[in-house]
């Protein structure tokens, strides 16, 4: 195989290193436009993986629903009538959609996140205070720093227990103390702590410092009866998080005699249009990096054939010797678009390697914060499979002009040269 041939490569790097300068100088352009390439393609993979941080831990394809007021008159009722939602509403929308994977029902003490004082042996703290079901853990999942979470044995038992913030265990214990076990009191009723969460930063739909406890225990410990405040969806995969938002509202419409045409009676909020409006942008940001990677590269190998061209010019006299002693037009086209693709490749492979570091860097700096979404900014095997494919096939089309030019030459002229 004539890629093994040793007198081929030994022409070759004979031919490169003539002029260790010139050929350094020559790798420039070609290192610089993929130190570009995957620095952009590096970033923006970690700009996602940045973002799939930030939203760790809440469901992409969940929604959440809550009753507000009317904005329109309809079969007799007033504008303005509150919406208020009960338990059974949540199991008609699960017989009624097939799509919905969880729903989690869940109710909140006092208005929409109205802060309750929490006591414990004279301390105090404000917080929002909601009754769950477990089922909320697979919406908007909760970073226990201590304990566990509510559980169905919770709701089975009715169970006075809670699960608290960090705040709260602040304010409440004292620092180190054991909080598992502890009591606090809610409204005259005592909670038994079970577990201590810590509140996200960047998707935390509960606020800063809440305290959750079992629904079925908020019910008769509040006497809400059958009252339900708002409810946390997931859909299933594959399944369009709008079309089962809209399904849900008119069958709510319908049972509650809400108009049609009125918006306003019933909240949601589709967290899926978060995701994929994220998710667009880091394509896109992809696909431009890409597209400026590879115009840049396309430029770095032209500067390659350029100075092939010229090193074609000062080998003529060489080239009219091979082709004297029998070289072949196909030989010395293959010499010369190899030399094209070495250049090539060994000059991409240098701008991998610096790139490679320069995001090492990047990432020990701004990796491991959670305040800027840029983690792990490294470049995929397909990407850099692509991109040096495309890159070798870039040097072979560009590589074939001076080869060209080289096989025209005339043995006969070519021995006149000086």
């Amino acid at each position: 195989m004539w890629l093994l041939d040793k007198d081929l490569w030994s022409e070759i790097f004979h031919t490169l290193g003539k002029n260790m300068l010139r050929t350094f100088l020559t790798m420039l352009g070609v290192i610089f436009a993929m130190l570009i390439l995957v620095l952009l393609l590096g970033s923006a993979n970690g700009m996602s993986n940045g973002f799939d941080k930030i939203f760790a831990g809440t469901a992409s394809n969940s929604l959440f629903v809550w009753g507000q007021s009317t904005s329109e008159p309809y079969k007799g009722f007033e504008r303005g009538r509150r919406i208020r939602y009960k338990i059974e509403d949540a199991h008609i929308l699960k017989e009624q959609i097939p799509e919905i994977e969880v729903l989690a029902p869940r109710i909140e003490l006092g208005s929409h996140r109205a802060v309750t004082t929490v006591y414990r042996k004279g301390q105090t703290s404000g917080s929002s205070v909601y009754g769950d079901y477990p089922e909320i853990d697979n919406i908007t999942k909760k970073k226990l720093v201590e304990g566990r979470f509510l559980n169905n044995n919770d709701i089975e038992h009715s169970k006075k227990v809670c699960v608290i913030g960090e705040e709260t265990y602040k304010l409440l214990f004292e620092k180190g103390e054991n909080a598992i076990g502890g009591e606090i009191r809610i409204n005259g009723v005592f909670f038994t702590v079970v577990g201590i969460y810590k509140p996200s930063k960047n998707i935390n739909i509960d606020g800063e410092n809440a305290v959750f406890i079992p629904f079925t225990t908020f019910q008769k410990a509040f006497n809400t009866g059958d009252r339900m405040g708002w409810m946390a969806i997931a859909v299933e995969p594959n399944t369009k998080v709008a079309v089962v938002e809209k399904q849900i509202k008119a069958i709510l419409k319908n049972k509650y005699d809400i108009h049609p045409d009125d918006e306003r009676a019933i909240g949601s909020f589709n967290m899926s249009e978060i995701f994929n409006n994220i998710s667009a942008f880091t394509n896109v940001l992809k696909g431009f990096s890409f597209f400026i990677g590879i115009f840049t590269l396309l430029a770095g190998v032209i500067a390659i054939s350029n100075i092939l061209l010229i090193t074609v010019k000062e080998r003529t006299k060489e080239i009219g010797v091979r082709r004297a002693l029998g070289a072949t037009p196909v030989v010395v086209k293959r010499q010369i678009v190899v030399e094209a693709i070495v250049l090539t490749a060994f000059a991409g492979l240098i701008g991998f390697a610096i790139s490679v570091g320069i995001l090492a860097i990047l990432n020990s700096i701004w990796g491991s914060g959670e305040d800027f979404p840029f983690v792990n900014p490294m470049v995929n095997i397909p990407q850099f499979v692509i991109s040096f494919l495309l890159m070798i096939t870039l040097s072979v089309l560009i590589g074939l002009l001076p080869a060209n030019k080289a096989i025209r030459v005339r043995p006969i002229e070519a021995l006149r040269e000086e």
